[in-house]
């Protein structure tokens, strides 16, 4: 990739996007720390629901999703439902709950709902690692695209992206992110679905909705080259497909940066509302990575050229630019697509560092070390919490351990394992107390990486709790947990059930 040519005119579309974001996040700079780690202005419902897509359509959505689809057909559609239902799962479970009980952080509410310092520090140092190991997918596939943008190699094109998208969260705050997110969402949603436009037009099918004219190519795969792409559990068992689906579902419920978007909603209805335009225009995107992956193997296959196991995983999480490339799309919309990857990739890159330096200086510093600090110091602890993570990040994703789709999953896991169930039974039963919070999420810890660390003495746990699916097995393990060491020790505060009672389920509005 080093010898390649700098790529002129995608180069100069993808400044002038990330410029725009910059001129519109400076306008709306924050000033305080509300504002930077955890908060926001309202943007409306259906600007909430941008904000919510655009926070969600990552580097995994816009680019690792096609490539998994690529390289493993109809298995893959686990991510698209996984992630798709765990959308459902939040607006029918917690959104308007989370809302009512008015907790800016995933720390926060589980300090306040289980009052206890122990549990609040447990959940901001998994929120921390959520952030970080969903940020490596994002910087892998910022490097890709960097990469791919100047000619140079991966390794300069993670430090090079990692230096550009620091320097903007640290300038321009949560308010710019947020009015952002609907801007990035359109820029998005319309580079992602023109070029499909372009190459199902160029193969002669229904282009109008690209996402339902794909499936003639599946049929065209099957008839002319003998590849049955929609072939069920070619790549993987039916258990391993339910457990990876069901671990993206609830995972998705209790990602921190999803939850706190609910926060800034004034009210229930508009925290639901906000949820189900979300779900919405994540939709749009997801029904079209499906095709992007579908027309790369038909061009291929009728280019000649299809690509050993190895060489089309190496290539996988960038096969959405290399499909417009093979395609013949303009350069110019190519340019486009390139633009709304690196937005996609650059923003949740933003709200997840964010998240993660918000839980160190709000939740472990104000909370629990200095509850006397003032805006400004918390400012500073956040922002240099910002740079910090962004090292860490940034030194892991130079060596990559999987695919962009593949690290995110990870994130996913072990928010289902630990977040989900806190939230679950903290809004849900009133008698979960703090004893059954700590020992569930810190089993919850221990299953999402018990398959690296003991899968090869132990099959059994590499089989029940794989890296990327543990939640399906491991999630119910730790409800179980919790509601017996909360009926095994002394119950919450009685003022904690009322309010449950009467504010967070009895309060209509």
């Amino acid at each position: 990739m080093s010898n390649d040519p700098v790529k002129f005119w995608p180069l100069l579309i993808v400044t002038g996007v990330l410029v725009s974001f910059v001129v519109a996040g400076l306008r709306a700079k924050s000033k305080e720390m509300s504002d930077y780690g955890f908060s926001g202005r309202y943007i409306g419902r259906i600007g909430g629901g941008a904000a919510i897509a655009s926070n969600w359509m990552s580097a995994a959505s816009f680019l690792g999703m096609a490539g998994l689809l690529y390289l493993q057909g109809y298995f893959a559609l686990a991510y698209v439902i996984g992630w798709t239902g765990g959308y459902v799962l939040l607006l029918v479970l917690m959104a308007g709950q989370i809302r009512r009980f008015g907790k800016y952080t995933a720390p926060d509410f589980v300090g306040t709902r289980y009052d206890s310092d122990v549990a609040r520090l447990l959940a901001a140092l998994i929120s921390i690692t959520i952030s970080v190991i969903y940020c490596v997918a994002q910087f892998k596939g910022i490097g890709m695209l960097f990469g791919w943008l100047f000619g140079i190699d991966y390794g300069r094109g993670v430090v090079l992206g990692g230096i550009i998208v620091v320097c903007y969260v640290v300038v321009c705050g949560m308010l710019g992110v947020a009015r952002n997110q609907q801007m990035q969402y359109f820029v998005t949603i319309v580079s992602f679905i023109l070029p499909l436009m372009f190459l199902a037009h160029r193969f002669g099918y229904f282009w109008l909705l690209p996402q339902f004219g794909y499936g003639e190519g599946i049929q065209d795969l099957a008839t002319e080259f003998n590849i049955n792409f929609s072939a069920p559990f070619a790549n993987g068992s039916l258990f391993q497909w339910v457990a990876l689906c069901f671990t993206l579902m609830v995972g998705t419920a209790g990602l921190p940066h999803v939850l706190s978007r609910f926060y800034i909603l004034p009210n229930v209805r508009d925290a639901r509302w906000s949820v189900v335009w979300g779900l919405f225009f994540i939709a749009l995107i997801y029904w079209s990575a499906p095709a992007y992956a579908v027309f790369a193997r038909l061009l291929e296959a009728r280019g000649g050229y299809i690509p050993a196991p190895e060489a089309a995983h190496k290539m996988a999480d960038i096969m959405v630019l290399k499909t417009a490339v093979m395609g013949g799309v303009p350069v110019w919309l190519t340019g486009l697509l390139a633009a709304g990857a690196v937005s996609a990739a650059f923003f949740t890159v933003t709200g997840l560092l964010m998240t993660g330096a918000a839980s160190l200086s709000h939740d472990i510093y104000y909370r629990l070390i200095n509850p006397r600090a003032s805006e400004s110091r918390k400012m500073a602890i956040a922002k240099g919490g910002t740079l910090a993570l962004a090292a860490l990040v940034l030194i892991i994703a130079l060596k990559p351990p999987a695919l962009i789709a593949e690290i995110t999953a990870v994130a996913f896991a072990l928010a289902g394992n630990t977040i989900f169930p806190a939230f679950l039974l903290g809004i849900w039963w009133g008698r979960a107390n703090r004893h059954g919070v700590i020992a569930g999420m810190a089993l919850g810890v221990i299953i999402t990486f018990a398959a690296p660390l003991w899968g090869n003495v132990i099959p059994l746990v590499a089989t029940l709790f794989p890296i990327t699916s543990s939640a399906f097995c491991g999630a119910p393990l730790v409800v179980l947990v919790m509601v017996v060491v909360s009926l095994l020790t002394p119950p919450p505060p009685d003022e904690m059930r009322r309010f449950l009672a009467e504010q967070v389920h009895g309060h209509l509005d």
